[in-house]
């Protein structure tokens, strides 16, 4: 059983950041990073299962803005590299989240550096930037909204409103470490900022053929393979109903039920097979 549990827990290590080995989110002993382990995001960010499908929800809404696409599409590998780069954002979220508060400070000077190099015209001809904080802002909420999103359908659907209320809080600290302005943090202004933004949002060719890149992207194995094509489903599950037409991606009631009992169960078999995740690593580091 060991062995089968430790072969699920390397295939895991695969696909997250952690594989690439620059930070060890287990040191300095007592640092408490970001956050620390009574915040709400250790506990939202801590299972890999629910965040890998609001991760993958999280790419799917984001890229109907036509800014957040352009930057994807002229300044990413992602055709070449889809796994690389969904490592990269993972050990963005797991450092930023769990990591020690010099790892995180790091990271996101990093990232910033990054964005200013990233800059363009998008479909539509309109100038982008990856550092314009509006853009900024819109990634963020693309993304905590989804995480949020799968951990209450896939974790735990108890979280109290407060709870999530405070999710938000804590994580806008990421998003205005990186320049993102006007952050909504509570359920209601992210409710209100969607809603806001529909009129901006897009789906044209380039979408699709991203969406189909996304959906069709390599597994780290065979194995994985059907694990990561339910997952993909799971995704595009916990899109806002709207964002799904938009999309062209509909689920019926029918299909969200299978992959809802089918992600349980995966979840299940990961909860049981990660014993070195990012959260444990940091309550190890915290003496918890």
């Amino acid at each position: 059983m060991m062995n089968i549990r430790k072969r699920i827990e390397q295939q895991v290590f695969r696909l997250n950041g952690l594989s690439l080995n620059e930070f060890d989110i287990s040191q300095p002993p007592g640092d408490p990073g970001l956050f620390g382990p009574d915040s709400v995001i250790w506990r939202v960010h801590g299972d890999f299962a629910a965040m890998m499908c609001g991760g993958i929800s999280a790419l799917l809404l984001q890229m109907l803005h036509p800014a957040a696409l352009a930057g994807v599409w002229d300044h990413s590998n992602f055709r070449d590299d889809m796994l690389g780069r969904l490592r990269r954002t993972s050990q963005f979220i797991a450092v930023t989240t769990f990591g020690n508060q010099q790892d995180a400070h790091t990271l996101i000077e990093r990232v910033k550096r990054i964005h200013l190099r990233v800059t363009g015209v998008d479909n539509a001809g309109q100038p982008y930037a990856a550092s314009d904080p509006h853009l900024l802002t819109w990634v963020h909420v693309a993304e905590t909204s989804r995480f949020l999103a799968a951990h209450l359908r896939y974790k735990n659907p108890h979280l109290s409103l407060m709870e999530r209320d405070r999710y938000y809080q804590e994580a806008a600290l990421i998003a205005e470490s990186l320049g993102a302005e006007q952050v909504p943090k509570s359920v209601a202004a992210v409710e209100n900022y969607l809603q806001a933004i529909r009129p901006q949002l897009v789906c044209d060719a380039r979408t699709r053929e991203v969406t189909q890149l996304l959906m069709n992207a390599p597994a780290p194995s065979w194995q994985a393979k059907p694990v990561m094509h339910i997952m993909m489903k799971a995704g595009i599950g916990l899109l806002p109903d709207w964002a799904q037409q938009l999309a062209a991606l509909p689920i019926n009631p029918l299909q969200q039920r299978l992959v809802d009992g089918q992600i349980h169960l995966i979840a299940g078999l990961l909860r049981w097979s990660i014993q070195r995740g990012a959260y444990a690593r940091a309550m190890k580091r915290m003496g918890r």
